[in-house]
């Protein structure tokens, strides 16, 4: 790999990153998606000296609607 594809891969990532941080900054003010984290089955372990959160169900359900909206994007791109 020459130094000039290796520039415009860490380019390419660079503009990837600023579109997703919008995009997660465009979501932060939609009302029903403060709660994500926070609901029935997300675990939360809390210590004296440690907190440890895993949001599983959170997780699960960012996951269907990731494939859902990947698997319509590229159902209308083969057409």
């Amino acid at each position: 790999m020459d130094l000039n594809s290796l520039g415009r891969l860490v380019l390419y990532i660079g503009i990837a990153l600023v579109i997703l941080g919008g995009v997660l900054m465009l979501f932060s003010r939609v009302p029903g998606l403060k709660n994500l984290g926070r609901l029935p089955g997300d675990i939360r372990v809390e210590g004296e000296n440690f907190s440890c959160f895993f949001p599983i169900v959170s997780m699960i359900i960012i996951s269907i609607l990731l494939s859902l909206a990947l698997n319509i994007i590229l159902r209308l791109l083969n057409r």
